[in-house]
């Protein structure tokens, strides 16, 4: 029996500052990806990165929280989505890793953005855009369950956008109190008397002195306190952390501020010492403010106080790409900050006064506070972990992935690396990182960073490859030295490349064209797209000697590779490409509407010219392009139903011919094309949104289909293995709705047979929009059992797969 393991997902994170959360238990880290959720342990000594996906929301996740539910101590995650659900996930068991769907609260009538959870509760807030709160209760002992108790409405109304809930300790009913802040200047401050039956929450003070939207609150223990007292850190958009003091009893000020003095009332009126009195379970406690914290220079999205018992400290995340550690001065009784990471000003355009989403959106400290990581605007992760001796923090490398549909996967021909490309406009190189005893999947380059969605990729050997996006041309790159000898050193790819390699690339200012070093004069930065890269000044490329891959902002600045060539010709967004096996031809094909842009291009790799006259056969666009194995046939498949085959002739290889054409090949628009593996008849497979693959071997002078393999949704993608293994062709199916199944094709009677289909847990959510087997040296056929599979999915996310025993 087959069996399929996940080897690697990529992925990247949702940019909305609630959308992540650390277990202090299990060392999980989960995180919205799309309408998904990662789980991805970033203390794991492998350093596998993300291992599951939680496939379940309709729409994209905006909060996780982690909550351990006290009745029976059942650790579960909560995750929140614009689709206006909350879903309940249940750990499989104790030392578990993995989370099982377990229930859906539904009600909330907008997009879920802030969960609030109680320790040592059972009672558990939601806020929406739909201008409410909803307290909830639930209940893990056997099946879980939960129940609504209370619907709080925003008054004067404004969206939630953060909450915090906490348990005001030392009286005996065990009182709630509730923050909520959002889209208006203040904090509204909740009490309930009692955390047991129906709990009635009561607005008791209203915080003001924020003069933009709240972002984030989080209450914790003072631990310089004798007596119980909490601080709430309310950040905002303008710029400023406040901290506000809630303690028992009364407040008594050794001074009054005389508002009428000039240099104290007239000057600062927010910063005020007014004290909000309210009474909980018959006791008295007041909210005071404590502290301004300033330095930050554009929103401030997360706070979180760090899990370590010993401190206090508050970790802060901003769209200044900057994250900063604040503490209290043990003398002064200041707070400051005592560390600032990430990019300090050095990225131009990436605030948010530019209109773009930059800088670092969530803040996270781990179980042992020890370790920070965040997540900054390209969906990355990066981490910081504290070295005692040294007495700083150093980073180590988190993971990537795309935050926009991946459009295509393409292995190296040998197999040595992976390319994918996405609707996020990068192409990324994904390789195998080998040392001792391990071996984990990573982001080794981003050859192109782009200001156009990125809709295809081929590659044109070991060392250069071919992209086509929405901007009616291709380009193609060249691999530059330094990519090469990392890719030589950390994974064991070796390649023989003829000539010499550039060192490394820049874009030039105002320049979407990735220049080698050397091309142009030296640059400081500039700004593409949605994409803000500082280059590396021209006479001194930045090294990539190092033992680990890339981190994030060296894949961001100083993996990029040269351009090589454009390829002009098309009047629309490039929808296929395909280079032939000799790389001597590049066929390209565009959106098209009109028989006139319904066209193959074909372009010589020799001169990089056009072949003129264009290959002529469709009506409507073009969606594949596949080269037989042996560059004889050219097959193109479209929306307008039909699939051609184009013969090469043997005088004149860059000619082709249309050889056979069917334009009823499908009963619906045909999304997908691929050759079998050389054999004595050619043989290819085409994939419909008819539910169906076609295969279709060659009868006289014309191909005919000689079996059908029937699915239960869309087809979007297929793929053929590159080998006959066992007598057999190993044909890939992926559908429109992210099902992944494994087909057997007997290679004399083309009898087709079911193997395996990835199951729904380990599969994506969404359209299936490129399949790729990675290649397997002809020697190594027989002694292989275990083959690795390449998926893109509209849900952001590239995957490759190990399928052992294929056809035992």
């Amino acid at each position: 029996m087959a069996s399929v393991a996940t080897e690697y997902i990529s992925v990247g994170g949702n940019r909305h500052p609630a959308a992540a959360d650390w277990d202090v238990e299990s060392g999980v880290l989960a995180f919205g990806a799309d309408n998904n959720v990662a789980l991805w342990d970033p203390l794991e000594p492998s350093q596998r990165g993300v291992y599951s996906l939680l496939v379940g929301h309709t729409d994209k996740v905006s909060v996780v929280r982690f909550y351990t539910c006290p009745s029976s101590d059942a650790k579960l995650l909560l995750t929140g989505s614009v689709d206006h659900t909350i879903r309940i996930w249940r750990m499989d068991g104790p030392g578990s890793r993995n989370f099982t769907y377990a229930y859906t609260l539904s009600g909330h009538t907008g997009s879920v953005n802030a969960i609030g959870i109680a320790r040592g509760t059972d009672v558990i807030a939601s806020g929406a855009a739909d201008g409410t709160v909803r307290i909830w209760r639930v209940n893990a002992q056997g099946e879980v369950k939960a129940e609504l108790l209370d619907m709080i409405t925003m008054k004067p109304r404004f969206f939630p956008l953060s909450l915090s809930l906490r348990v005001l300790e030392g009286d005996q009913g065990r009182p709630l109190v509730l923050a909520v802040a959002g889209t208006t200047t203040t904090v509204q401050i909740y009490v309930a008397e009692s955390s047991v039956g129906v709990p009635s929450f009561q607005r008791c003070a209203v915080l003001a002195g924020h003069e933009a939207w709240i972002r984030s609150l989080s209450f914790t223990r003072d631990s310089g306190s004798t007596t119980g007292d909490l601080l709430l850190a309310s950040a905002s958009q303008d710029k400023y952390i406040r901290l506000w003091r809630l303690q028992r009893g009364e407040v008594s000020f050794s001074s009054i501020i005389d508002e009428a003095d000039p240099l104290l009332g007239g000057m600062e009126p927010t910063l005020s010492n007014k004290a909000h009195e309210f009474e909980a379970a018959g006791s008295k406690y007041s909210i005071t403010f404590e502290a301004l914290l300033f330095g930050n220079e554009d929103w401030i999205y997360t706070t979180a106080w760090n899990p370590g018992p010993t401190r206090s400290q508050l970790l802060s995340a901003s769209a200044d790409n900057t994250i900063t550690i604040w503490e209290q001065d043990s003398v002064s009784g200041v707070w400051m900050s005592v560390e600032r990471m990430g990019e300090i000003s050095v990225q131009k355009g990436s605030t948010t006064a530019t209109g773009s989403a930059g800088g670092f959106w969530i803040g996270l400290w781990s179980p042992d506070g020890k370790e920070v990581v965040s997540l900054g605007r390209t969906g990355s992760w990066r981490a910081w972990r504290y070295d005692t001796d040294a007495d700083i923090w150093v980073q180590k490398f988190g993971i990537s992935g795309h935050v926009r549909s991946a459009n295509g996967v393409q292995w190296e021909p040998t197999g040595g690396y992976l390319l994918s490309t996405s609707a996020d406009q990068t192409t990324r190189l994904h390789a195998q990182w080998v040392r001792e005893n391990q071996a984990s999947w990573h982001e080794f380059s981003r050859p192109q960073i782009h200001g156009y969605d990125l809709n295809c990729v081929d590659t044109l050997g070991p060392a250069q490859f071919v992209s086509g996006a929405d901007e009616k041309l291709l380009r193609v790159f060249n691999e530059p030295k330094q990519i090469a000898q990392l890719l030589e050193t950390l994974t064991g790819f070796r390649q023989s490349i003829e000539g010499d390699m550039p060192d490394t690339a820049e874009i030039p200012v105002l320049g979407l064209s990735n220049k080698a070093l050397g091309d142009e004069a030296p640059v400081e930065e500039e700004e593409t797209g949605d994409q803000a890269i500082k280059t590396a000044p021209s006479t001194a490329p930045a090294p990539l000697i190092m033992d680990h891959p890339p981190l994030e902002d060296q894949l961001a600045r100083y993996t990029l590779w040269p351009e090589h060539e454009k390829l002009y010709g098309h009047g629309y967004e490039i929808s296929a490409v395909a280079v032939s096996h000799d790389r001597t031809l590049i066929a390209t094909a565009c959106k098209a509407s009109s028989v006139d842009h319904a066209v193959i291009r074909l372009y010589d790799t020799s001169d990089w010219h056009e072949i003129k006259p264009s290959l002529a056969a469709h009506t409507l666009t073009i969606t594949d392009l596949a080269f037989s194995q042996d560059d004889r046939y050219l097959l193109s498949v479209g929306r307008d139903r039909q699939w051609a085959v184009f013969q090469r002739t043997e005088q004149e290889p860059n000619t082709f011919t249309v050889c056979a054409s069917n334009p009823k090949g499908h009963s619906r628009m045909i999304l997908g094309a691929a050759w079998a593996p050389y054999a004595e008849t050619p043989i290819f497979a085409t994939a419909g949104r008819d539910k169906s693959v076609k295969i279709w071997e060659k009868t006289d002078d014309t191909f005919s289909c000689n079996s059908t393999v029937a699915v239960t949704s869309a087809v979007s993608a297929i793929s053929f293995s590159s080998i006959i293994y066992k007598g057999a062709f190993v044909l890939a199916v992926g559908e429109d709705n992210g099902t992944i199944s494994i087909h057997r094709v007997s290679s004399d009677s083309l009898v087709c047979q079911h193997i395996v289909t990835i199951a729904q847990n380990l599969s994506p959510s969404k359209t299936i929009t490129s399949l790729s087997w990675r290649p397997v040296p002809v020697e190594e056929v027989d002694g292989r059992n275990r083959f690795e599979l390449a998926v893109a999915s509209e849900d952001t996310s590239a995957r490759i797969y190990s399928i052992s025993n294929l056809l035992s």
